[in-house]
């Protein structure tokens, strides 16, 4: 991904991951057909070595789960700290923000195993807890996907 503005890239994974950790939203971007389809989700992340990835759910049907399936790959964008910063001269007006930018591979998680794996790691960004049961009924109901970063980059505009 190249970025313009080499001045504002955040290239320490470290930092990408504190910004992310600091997200209450991910938005997945999906390519259908000749359409753009964009989602707001929640989320969880983790970084396993040098693989980062991000655990999303939704109900057992529906376009997001459909597109999930039906192209394995998506974009997406998280941002934080959004502060207007205005000036005298309107051309002089512009935003700090920290924000993180990539694509990835999607795949479904299928067992019930690894449905409360991914939902634990959602529920551990909002909670901070890791100790959560999902009863099997929600399991079996619940669609879970992970989707493995193949390219990421990082901006922050103080």
């Amino acid at each position: 991904m190249e970025m313009r503005r080499k001045d504002l890239a955040v290239t320490d994974p470290a930092k990408i991951d504190a910004i992310i950790q600091g997200c209450d939203c991910i938005r997945l971007a999906f390519a259908d057909g000749t359409h753009p389809y964009i989602v707001p989700l929640s989320f969880g992340y983790v970084r396993e070595g040098d693989t980062a990835k991000f655990y999303f759910h939704g109900a057992a049907n529906g376009r997001k789960v459909d597109l999930s399936r039906k192209l394995a790959y998506a974009g997406f964008e998280l941002d934080r700290n959004r502060t207007l910063k205005t000036d005298p001269k309107a051309c002089d007006f512009s935003f700090a923000y920290e924000s993180v930018v990539g694509e990835g591979s999607i795949t479904e998680l299928t067992t019930r195993e690894e449905k409360a794996a991914g939902l634990a790691v959602i529920m551990a960004h909002y909670s901070g807890r890791t100790d959560w049961d999902f009863p099997e009924g929600v399991l079996d109901r619940t669609c879970v996907f992970c989707l493995t970063v193949t390219e990421i980059s990082g901006r922050a505009h103080g």
